[in-house]
């Protein structure tokens, strides 16, 4: 059902999917189309109210908080158009990116690269800068060829990197403070298969071997249990086929029933016994075996994640990964914390996104995680001050504590795009606490 662009609906007030941020609006629009949203904006402006879209809540920060006006995307999730000559699609900014790849397979097309879940709206992804991992292929952000925006007077504006290229290179990865997304053309490539194989490795053979597991794969991952000296790796290269998915009952078993529904039970086991940590982390290094699949790409991209955690990420030049792990390693050691989740390790290519993580450097991540209901503040404040004397930048959408001199000394185009913001929003209505302290205003 479709509501008027200024009628509230059931509710006003709102929760992430971690359950870490909450808001209160004045008011809720719905929308159904970039017209309305323009309308709720300019009814917004007159009221002296500011504005916030909010996708599926995926963001650990409150990037959408707004004790305003909330615009809910959910009626904004049709496909506009997919042009398999030219591999450009275009969705409307509240689809959520399951959808959208499944209805690419059924032109034929698929995204270059994904992150790891597949929940996100395409506006919410790109907008906080949602990445993978990759030798060559970089964020969602940089496969977006055009959007369509309203900004803060109730303008429709299409911007690409011919139209409007400044203003495109702001919004791409903005955290909705340039304008609201309604749709998203991205640039798509034929569908192509994926040969997933994962297997247990030490820590030791991951960290000597970086480099080349990096660059031998096109897409390279591992994950570190705490109190152990394992990990497990992912390496994921293209296949010519044929597919060999794996089978639905293993599936389930060990991506839905091991990896969400067994660890979250043994992640509540260490949340009331955290003494029991390091051995249930050894015990959950060897329940996941070794095992290889060929499957659709967006299938061997994501995995589902129904456990509840939150999340900080940073991004640091690729060569601080190993020593910088390394010095997270003996901290926790040495502060005796009991950490219940991997630490995850994924890698990007250098790009130009004026705000993207891997903006003019070759990257890798470094992905730090507490279990929803244990305080994360110690581990990630101290985790942090590694990740920040290594040269790091935090990802947009999770738990950090830099703010906006921080950010201008580590984003060469930060003042760039502070500029699009002063000409398309200045009176700010689409901030809020969080971008004010990241932005500075």
């Amino acid at each position: 059902m479709t509501t008027s662009p200024t009628a509230a609906p059931a509710t006003r007030t709102w929760s992430n999917w971690a359950g870490n941020q909450q808001a209160r609006m004045q008011r809720v629009a719905a929308p159904a189309g970039p017209h309305e949203v323009a309308e709720t904006v300019r009814d917004a402006a007159a009221r002296g109210l500011t504005v916030k879209p909010v996708g599926s809540g995926h963001s650990f920060t409150p990037a959408a908080v707004t004790d305003g006006v909330q615009i809910r995307l959910g009626n904004m999730a049709r496909l506009r158009g997919a042009d398999s000559a030219t591999g450009l699609v275009t969705a409307e900014a509240g689809m959520p990116l399951w959808r959208l790849n499944e209805l690419l397979a059924e032109q034929g097309l698929a995204l270059t690269n994904m992150g790891d879940i597949q929940a996100q709206t395409v506006s919410g992804a790109i907008g906080t800068g949602t990445h993978g991992t990759g030798r060559a292929s970089a964020s969602i952000a940089a496969q977006v060829a055009g959007l369509e925006l309203v900004l803060a007077d109730g303008s429709i504006v299409s911007c690409s990197a011919n139209a409007h290229p400044d203003l495109f290179e702001a919004a791409r990865i903005s955290l909705g403070a340039i304008g609201v997304i309604t749709a998203v053309t991205f640039r798509t490539e034929p569908a192509f298969l994926l040969e997933a194989r994962e297997e247990p490795m030490r820590l030791a053979a991951v960290l000597d071997g970086f480099d080349e597991l990096r660059t031998a794969n096109e897409h390279f991952e591992f994950f570190w249990f705490p109190h152990t000296s394992m990990t497990t790796t992912k390496r994921n290269n293209r296949s010519a086929g044929p597919a060999r998915p794996l089978s639905r009952r293993r599936e389930w078993f060990e991506d839905e029933f091991l990896s969400n529904t067994f660890f979250s039970g043994v992640c509540r086991v260490g949340r009331a016994a955290p003494r029991a940590i390091p051995a249930i982390n050894k015990l959950s290094a060897k329940a996941l075996s070794a095992r290889t699949y060929v499957d659709r790409s967006d299938r061997v991209f994501t995995s589902p994640r129904t456990f509840k955690f939150v999340e900080m990420e940073y991004a640091l030049p690729v060569e601080a990964t190993v020593p910088a792990l390394r010095e997270v390693e003996r901290m926790i050691a040495r502060q005796g914390l009991r950490i219940s989740v991997p630490i995850e390790v994924r890698c990007a290519p250098a790009d130009e996104l004026w705000l993207s993580t891997a903006h003019g450097r070759e990257t890798a991540y470094l992905a730090f995680h507490m279990f929803q209901g244990m305080d994360q503040t110690r581990y990630f404040d101290l985790a942090e001050q590694i990740m920040v004397e290594h040269g790091g930048r935090p990802h947009w959408g999770k738990l950090h504590n830099r703010d906006h001199e921080y950010f201008a000394e580590s984003y060469p185009r930060f003042a760039d795009f502070l500029n699009v913001r002063e000409k398309t929003d200045p009176d700010r209505v689409f901030a809020n606490a969080y971008t004010r302290r990241v932005f500075g205003t």
